[in-house]
């Protein structure tokens, strides 16, 4: 077992790590005189009802069912819920768990955020992209069709328990697509990371159980120190946006159908490679191992095709603007956080077109 602890200004809480934990989910789950909800899809509900079940049922949970996939996180969904939580007695002492991916603790957390003006929730990732990056942190949100995650609320929870045991439930693509959020986190931060993820491809495709937890556990080790050194993105915490800018574009694009989460920011990666090496900041030959690296966990080609260059630029630049302009994150930063911020501007050194622009992101 291994445990990160993540502390902002108002709050601190435990990430822990264990195989096996979700076992022992109910002695992480706060005492509450209130309505125990657990939001969760069918079929994760379907793998871990037994598990969850037993150490919980004297608090009587309901269970609410997110109906799943990025198309449907929308207001829509989190007001659906909230009314079945009124509807089961839910008030202000009530208490969410969310036991999912990615989508799941996104819509867990800002449901728990905005229900009754906030109550506690404890996050349970159980997809590797979730277990990495999305269940830590406090950022939760709901899409709009114009673009990823545009309504949300930082909501930090009070506890996450990751199994890295879940993964071996996942579909094959699934798993691939979270090994870019490792990758990412490899690029901005931990020289051992990338180092791993090179050469140990086969065990790391293989879900090797030493290199899988020390996988976690390096991702989480560095989430942990980025948001409790800066909760809000005001700074630090934008080293985490590595390849979501033309990520998020190229989810809302295409209607959040074609692309797992991963898979569009390892595009985005793609893009902000070749931005960094043609402004100077990123040596041809750590491009080149980057890109090599990257496709250990390459999404098919073919959804790459017919990619509109045109509206996925417009959807890039909406977020720059909402950044504050784009930051390209280069090898100046400090020696802990090298991918911080060393340029900033409001467009892209060499792309003269959005043709241009697209290419770089299929390459």
């Amino acid at each position: 077992m291994s445990s990160h602890s993540v502390e902002t200004a108002a709050h601190r809480y435990q990430v822990t790590i264990e195989r096996g934990i979700l076992a022992r989910l109910a002695e992480f789950v706060p005492p509450s005189k209130g309505k125990l909800f657990l939001v969760t899809t069918e079929d994760v509900w379907a793998f871990y009802r037994r598990h969850v079940w037993e150490g919980l049922a004297a608090r009587h949970p309901n269970v609410l069912f997110y109906p799943g996939g990025e198309e449907r996180k929308r207001l829509a969904a989190v007001e659906s819920l909230a009314e079945q939580m009124m509807e089961a007695g839910g008030d202000r002492s009530s208490l969410v768990v969310a036991i999912g991916g990615g989508i799941v603790t996104d819509v867990g957390g800002f449901l728990a955020a905005t229900f009754m003006r906030g109550v506690p929730v404890v996050q349970v990732p159980t997809t590797l992209l979730a277990q990495v990056d999305a269940g830590i942190g406090g950022k939760t949100g709901v899409n709009l069709a114009c673009g990823k995650n545009l309504v949300g609320a930082f909501h930090q929870p009070v506890a996450v328990l990751i199994d890295p045991d879940a993964l071996a439930t996942l579909p094959a693509r699934e798993y691939r697509a979270g090994l870019f959020e490792v990758l990412k986190c490899g690029i901005i931060a931990s020289p051992p990371l990338f180092r791993l993820l090179a050469e140990k491809r086969d065990q790391v495709l293989a879900l090797d159980p030493g290199v899988v937890d020390q996988m976690i556990d390096e991702c989480v080790r560095i989430k942990a120190e980025v948001v409790s050194a800066d909760e809000r993105e005001g700074d630090l915490r934008r080293i985490l946006n590595f390849g979501h800018t033309v990520g998020h574009a190229l989810e809302a694009e295409t209607g959040y159908a074609r692309f797992l989460h991963g898979e569009a920011v390892a595009f985005g990666m793609n893009a902000a490679v070749h931005l960094a090496r043609l402004a100077g900041f990123l040596p041809e030959t750590e491009a080149a191992e980057m890109l090599r690296v990257q496709a250990t966990g390459r999404a098919s080609r073919e959804r790459q095709k017919s990619l509109a260059g045109q509206g996925a630029l417009r959807a890039a630049r909406a977020g720059r603007r909402r950044e504050g302009g784009l930051r390209y994150r280069g090898k100046r930063g400090p020696r802990r956080h090298r991918g911080r911020a060393s340029m900033m501007g409001t467009t892209p050194p060499g792309v003269d077109s959005e043709k241009e622009a697209a290419r770089w992101v299929r390459h």
